[in-house]
């Protein structure tokens, strides 16, 4: 049996504990004496990463190397479990997405054991343009169970969630049929009625894809996707919370009208995450500009063309922007996460060793990350 203790302080009281790992499960957590500025926490969750560090699962080109070296790259940004996130696109290349990645988990204990399921992001979206987003339109189509089932043979039955919108009649027979099989079906790129928003929700759709975005610039006053979803307590809200996609004053409303328990940070991060200033062109896109403070938009524009904010770094930024706890922005990035992910993002006993330690300076400075109890990442790296 392999036995190790990792110590840190609880981010929520700052007691000193120390953690006991036995064969990658936590065993003790112990509050103990001592000074230190290092937290200890569960590792964050990302249910929506496309890409980052230069690596694109939206690309061509994606191998399993792709996917192992996005692991690789998450777990350095103190990310221990995440979903790839393939957005719409036409089937072929959704299926050849899905195979690399199981794959992927095949071949490389740290893919399996940070990648619980894919997220598939479309391709069953509004068409109209605002709420499509980046997405290309000539992809969009309405949903299909055939479809679905043919991505699980092509990735072994790696979906495990759905993102759609509810505008198309044949949506509540999908999410209904998607929820038996256990997959997770959220609500975005919508233009949708609150009454198909409430079908869709009575099927079982039980998330919003980054809510507030993902939907035209100028909307009705009272009629609009926004209100149906926050209004209704079965819905869980997924945020970007990178301080661009939604202002502060946005993010605040929700998580009063939602409630930190109902709310998740993602980073809905693309593949010009950490990478150098300038002119790019992405794989959905095209010609885009990544400023010095992080916004990347499309050339010559003020719209944004992605997120390129790791979750750590959002954390700090919800913070500032609304003055919620760190604790409860360490939910938001864990164990509110992790419920749609096998109940990871947990710091208890009986759960993976999978933790961040990190120093707190209005953001979060990682020290150190563990991944089933084996130190995989930190700043002696």
């Amino acid at each position: 049996m392999s036995t190790a203790k990792i110590a840190g302080c609880d981010p929520r009281s700052g007691i000193p504990l120390h953690v006991t790992v036995e064969d990658g499960i936590i065993a003790r957590v112990e509050e103990t004496e001592g000074d230190t500025d290092l937290y200890l926490s569960a590792g964050l969750v990302d249910l929506q990463v496309n890409g980052c560090a230069g690596i694109d699962l939206n690309a061509d080109s994606i191998a399993v190397e792709t996917v192992v070296a996005l692991v690789d790259a998450m777990l350095a940004r103190g990310v221990t479990c995440f979903a790839p996130t393939l957005i719409t696109a036409p089937e072929e290349e959704i299926c050849r997405g899905l195979h690399m990645i199981a794959a992927a988990r095949r071949a490389h204990p740290r893919a399996a054991a940070c990648v619980p399921f894919v997220h598939v992001e479309g391709p069953h979206i509004s068409a109209l343009d605002g709420y499509r987003g980046a997405h290309p339109v000539h992809a969009v189509r309405p949903p299909s169970i055939e479809e679905f089932d043919r991505w699980q043979l092509a990735g072994d039955g790696i979906v495990g969630m759905v993102t759609l919108s509810p505008h198309f009649s044949e949506s509540p027979e999908y999410i209904a049929a998607l929820v038996t099989r256990g997959v997770h079906v959220a609500i975005g790129h919508t233009h949708a009625s609150a009454e198909q928003i409430r079908r869709a929700v009575d099927a079982g759709a039980r998330l919003s894809t980054h809510l507030g975005n993902g939907i035209a610039p100028q909307i009705a006053r009272h009629h609009n996707p926004l209100w149906a979803q926050l209004a209704d307590d079965r819905l869980t809200a997924m945020l970007i919370g990178d301080g661009y996609h939604l202002p502060g004053e946005v993010l605040t409303a929700i998580l009063r009208a939602k409630g930190v328990a109902r709310s998740i940070l993602v980073s809905d991060s693309v593949a010009l995450a950490g990478m150098p200033p300038g002119t790019y062109t992405a794989s959905v896109g095209g010609p885009v500009e990544l400023r010095p403070d992080g916004r990347l938009c499309l050339v010559g524009s003020e719209l944004l063309a992605g997120s390129t904010a790791s979750l750590a770094q959002c954390i700090g930024t919800v913070v500032r922007l609304t003055g919620i706890p760190l604790s409860d922005a360490l939910a938001m990035a864990t164990v509110n996460p992790g419920r749609f992910a096998n109940n990871s993002g947990q710091l208890a006993i009986g759960s993976r060793a999978n933790l961040m330690r990190f120093r707190w300076n209005a953001q979060v400075e990682i020290e150190g990350v563990w991944l089933n109890g084996v130190r995989v990442a930190g700043i002696d790296d």
